[in-house]
């Protein structure tokens, strides 16, 4: 049995071994951007990202109004462990510094069932970059075990429909909400 310490110990040699990792690659217009795991230092760059969005786009993200990211959800975004939960953001230059355009991540529902969120900027949506944000987030998390992953979405959310459809999900309509789609990837 694992003792806390050992968890601890596991998730840390993880962390390390993932957050090294980064990619810099084009996008359909020939741009340039950084793909790499959440930090904890980039929580303001989280913030300011959703701050940034259209009132449409975080509808979208979050199936609700959401005006300001509270301290809440922002610890819940930010809670990261590379096993339960990931989160790769895209970052570009800048003025001198570099923002977050766009992010992907899961979140463990089951041992081997993960949830997943795709948002990108609006400005730099049709770009290929839901794509590459998504590509990185499915390998790890069949590395990471799972088998499925799922995303529910709003059934008038075309850009995530399609999105789902070239990345090989499966959609169903929600049985549970019929304003809602269930996107499902057989890992």
């Amino acid at each position: 049995m694992l003792t806390v310490k050992d968890h601890n110990e596991r998730a840390a040699a993880l962390y390390a071994s993932i957050s090294g990792k980064h990619w810099i690659q084009a996008l359909k217009d020939g741009r340039h951007v950084l793909i790499r795991p959440l930090r904890d230092e980039d929580r303001q760059r989280e913030y300011d990202f959703i701050k940034r969005l259209s009132p449409e786009s975080r509808h979208m993200r979050f199936l609700a109004q959401i005006n300001e990211p509270g301290t809440a959800m922002l610890d819940q975004l930010m809670d990261i462990d590379c096993k339960t939960r990931m989160a790769y953001i895209a970052l570009v230059h800048d003025n001198g510094e570099l923002i977050e355009i766009g992010v992907s991540r899961y979140c463990a529902t089951g041992e081997h069932e993960c949830e997943c969120a795709v948002t990108v900027a609006d400005p730099w949506q049709h770009l290929g970059l839901g794509t590459l944000l998504m590509e990185h987030l499915i390998e790890t998390a069949r590395k990471n075990g799972y088998r499925q992953m799922y995303s529910v979405d709003a059934a008038s959310n075309a850009p995530m429909r399609d999105l789902a459809h070239s990345l090989g999900f499966e959609t169903r309509s929600d049985p549970d909400d019929t304003r809602q789609v269930i996107h499902r990837l057989y890992l």
